[in-house]
Parts: C-alpha cells; structure tokens; sequence
C-alpha cells in the first residue's frame, strides 16, 4: 500500500468518525434547541447566537485559521520546533483581536436590553483566548492522523454545554444571558483541558517510541523557545500565514455576511435575527455534520498526496489518479446529498419547523426560509467540495491571487445582500449567499479543469448524478409535493395526514437509494473499498 493510499484511508476515517460524532453532537444539540426555543425569548437567542457568537468565531478566525492551515501539513524533525513557536504567535495576535473587537462590540453597536450583555462580550472574547492555548497541540494530533480525537474532544465540549444550558434553564430560567455565559465558558474549558490531557499521551515514552520524528519530549517543549542553531519561524510558513489570512478573513465574511449585516446595519431586529439564526442552524445541520468533515478531512488528503503548486505532469501519476478519483467521487456524494436535501426538503420544511418549534416558526417568514436554505445546501456541498481540492493544491501565488478575487466577491455578496434585504427580508441573505458560493464555484471548476485537463482525467463529471438517478430526484419531488398539498396544506396538521405524508416520503426515498446503490457504481465501490476495509480480509 503505497502513502497517497494511506493517507487516503486516513482521511475517509477521519471523515466518517468526524460525521458520526458530529451527527451526535447535533442531535443533542438540536433536541436542546427545541427546548430552548420554548423557554427563552427570540430576542435573547438573538443576542447569544447571533450578536455575541460572531465575536467568538471573529476573534477566532483572525487568530488561528491562517496559523492552522499554513501548518496543517507533513512536518519534518527539523521544522518541528519552528511550527510550535509560529502556533504560540495565535495567543498574543488572539488577546490584541479581543480587545479590540469586545470594544467594538461593547462601545460601538447597539446594545441589547440585557443587563449582563458586557459580561457576555468579556466572557465569549475570554473563552476564545483560552481556546488559543491549545493549537499546539491541536496541529500535533493532526501531523500524526489522529483522526477521531479532533471531533471527538469538540463533541464532548458541546456536550457539556448542552448539559449546562439545559440544566440552568430547567433549574434557573431567570438568569437568561448567566446561563449562555457559563455554558460557553464550560466548553472552552473543557476544550482546553482535554487537549493537554492529549499532550500526556504525545510526551510519554510509548508514543515517542513509536513517533520518532515527534522531537517533544516534556510540555515546556510545547512552549515558545529560541535556539541559536535555527531561526525562531519557518520563513515560508511564515509567509503562507499571511497569505491565507487575507483569504480566510474573506471566506469569514462571505460565510457569516449575513450575521455581519445584522450585527453593524441592524437590518433585523434581535428577535428576527434569532428567528433567521434558528431557521440557519437547522437549514445548514447536514452541511455540518457531513460536509464539513469531509471538507476538513480531504483537504488534509489532497495536501498530503499532491504537492502544493506544482503542475499535474510533474506530480507522480498513481497520486495524480487516486487525487482525482477522489475528488470525481467527493463531487458525486456532494451533489447526491445536496439533490436530496432540495428535492425532498421543499416537501418538508413546513412539518420540520412546525414539529421542531411550534407556532413561532411557521408563522411569517419560517417555511420559505427553510425551503429555500435547501436550495443553498446544494451549492455549500458542491463549494466545499471543490474549494477542499483549490485551496489544498494551490501554490502561494495562486492564493495570493485569489484573495483579489475574494475580495470581489466580498463587495458582491455584501451589496446583493443588502440590495435584496430591503426588498424580500431575510430570504435576501440567503439569495445573496447562493449568489456568492455559485461564483466561487464556478472560479473553483476553472481551476480544477485547467489543473487536469492534460492529464486524461476528468473529476468535474462527479458534479451532476446519473440521469436515472437524478429522474427519480425528480419524481419524488413532485409526489412529495403533492403529498404535502393533500395532507398537510398549512392548516392544523393531522396526525394521520402527518403520518401518511412521512410515509410517502420514505417510500420515494427508498427507491432513490436503490437507483443510487444500482446506478452510482463508482461512488458505492468507494464507499465499500475505504469504509468498510475489513469486509475484504
């Protein structure tokens, strides 16, 4: 088994672990929402998922995503050290981040009537420091493949804030934003914690023995340290950082645009920005829990198979081969589930919102959000998919180049999105966001056509499925459809009209997995060959 093979192996476990566990995670944290949805206030959810939650993941983008992915490669015994001191420089530029913006937050924006809103700022800008003095030992546990431990630690963190908020609602509801502070810092502690309880397994002998290039022998090596005999940073890491800070502050503004509009234009009120927030997290819950391990695990992959920059015919041709029958299948599942969501949530989001959050979700705006969020599901699969190989094979160069273009889709989706709020509401920014992943797709085809377009092979085709599959997608929405018009016609909703309707449902979704399982025979082959590898022994 050569090392393009191993790798590849890695990454699908990786991805499958990180969806198993983020489906867990999102289940409990999905079933805690409904509760919450029916104990606090629509202005307070707000204020907590909207408002003081982009300061947490701001503070943490500027601080740590550039850092991550300019180091989220093979590290040899030498560059080791040079890695750990470039990692410690999140800390510093992460403590600056939260001062400036919690001032921003607390001095310059309009504040919410809770009384406890600046404990709130302190508190989630804390929280984001603290999550900082991890990274070291975060790009340690991915250098050597330990694939579940990542998701594994971030499932248990959001666990623990799930049980907390749960139980300070049920015993203290009074406390409002209390509860969300305490329940945020809990998770960033334990977050913390369990990371250096992983550096205890990385310093003891044993693993040493077996990881002979680690060169960590006790936790002050995890520290910042000046030797004569090299330079305190990797010029070239040095270097990417900087590149992809500029792309990944951009990518933070393209991803959360919406909530930035929100936050600085106050387009919503808070009680409409929850009511949006919520529809968000329950529109993008399979985006999460599967495209985005894939998305993590795969870039790791191509990364590690393709050298950066270089031109396909100076790559070796079995990694050449493999890179693109993983992207070709990667593309495939993409679309597949991206079609799913859309033929099948157009039927449903009525029955969804109104089992997941009674009354106050159906009404108004509610199903046309939803249902349209399935339209943009479809293109954050296949963007996530396509920018996973970009962004992995790219030299500096192209990077650099791209975060010109970053840029302009930046000013478009932020004019598009205020443009058609004015018009249409809060359905704008989702308008708005398809509008801007489409062009960043169709910036990533480019690139990945002209990269393989010599060497005989042509992944793009994973982009659409085979036609007999996407007829029966094409069926069962509209059997869905009509289904939903007899049985569930926006009037009170019928348990046995409920029923029938979910049986319908799952009767067409059987006959599109089994065109799926018949017709998609390279996707099924993969999916048997690397998810299933013991089958064969």
């Amino acid at each position: 088994m050569n090392e393009a093979t191993q790798v590849l192996n890695s990454a699908v476990r990786g991805a499958s672990y990180n969806m198993l566990i983020q489906f867990l995670s999102r289940v409990i944290t999905f079933l805690m929402n409904a509760y919450v949805l029916r104990h606090i206030s629509a202005e307070l959810l707000g204020v907590v998922n909207i408002r003081l939650t982009l300061l947490y993941t701001t503070i943490l983008l500027i601080s740590r995503e550039a850092f991550r992915k300019a180091c989220m490669k093979k590290i040899d015994g030498v560059q080791w050290r040079q890695t750990i001191n470039l990692l410690w420089c999140t800390v510093p530029l992460g403590v600056v981040t939260a001062i400036v913006l919690s001032c921003v937050w607390v001095f310059l924006l309009d504040k919410p009537s809770s009384d406890y809103y600046v404990w709130g700022v302190m508190a989630y800008s804390l929280a984001a420091v603290l999550e900082l003095c991890a990274e070291p030992l975060w790009i340690v546990a991915q250098a050597f493949l330990y694939v579940r431990l990542k998701v594994a630690f971030e499932a248990f963190a959001v666990l623990v804030r799930c049980v907390v908020t749960f139980s300070l609602l049920f015993v203290m509801p009074e406390w409002g934003l209390i509860i969300f502070i305490i329940a945020h810092l809990s998770y960033s502690a334990v977050y913390v914690i369990m990371y250096f309880g992983f550096g205890a397994h990385v310093l003891s002998a044993e693993f040493r023995r077996k990881q002979d290039d680690v060169h960590l022998s006790s936790y002050y090596d995890l520290l910042p340290q000046f030797h004569r005999s090299q330079s305190f940073l990797n010029t070239q890491s040095a270097h990417l950082v900087l590149s992809f800070f500029t792309q990944s502050f951009l990518k933070q503004v393209l991803t959360e645009g919406e909530r930035y509009l929100m936050t600085f234009f106050a387009i919503l009120s808070f009680a409409e920005q929850g009511i949006y927030d919520v529809i968000n997290n329950l529109g993008s819950l399979v985006a999460r829990f599967i495209f985005l391990p894939v998305e993590e695990s795969f870039h790791l992959f191509f990364a590690n198979t393709l050298i950066r920059g270089v031109p396909h015919h100076q790559q070796k041709s079995d990694s050449l081969h493999i890179a693109s029958n993983t992207l070709f299948v990667l593309l495939r599942f993409a679309s597949l589930v991206g079609f799913i969501i859309l033929f099948f949530g157009y039927s449903y989001s009525y029955l969804l919102l109104d089992l997941y959050g009674g009354e106050g979700l159906i009404e108004g705006s509610g199903p046309s959000l939803l249902k349209w969020y399935c339209v943009y599901v479809l293109i954050i699969a296949i963007n996530g998919v396509t920018e996973c190989f970009v962004f992995a094979t790219m030299s500096q160069k192209d990077v650099d180049r791209y975060n010109g273009k970053m840029i302009l889709f930046s000013v478009v989706f932020l004019a598009s999105a205020l443009f058609l709020t004015h018009y249409v509401g809060s359905v704008g920014f989702i308008w708005a966001n398809c509008i801007n992943m489409t062009a960043r797709i169709l910036h990533s085809i480019h690139y990945i056509y002209d990269y393989f377009t010599e060497s005989g092979e042509q992944p793009l085709l994973g982009l659409m499925p085979s036609l007999p599959v996407f007829l029966s997608l094409l069926i069962s929405a509209i059997v869905t459809a009509l289904s939903e018009v007899w049985f569930c016609n926006g009037c009170q909703l019928d348990v046995g009209n409920v029923i029938f309707h979910v049986i319908i449902g799952l009767c067409c979704l059987a006959v599109t997995a089994v065109a799926i399982f018949i017709k998609e025979k390279r996707l099924v082959e993969f999916i048997d060959r690397h998810f299933f590898p013991k089958r064969k022994d």
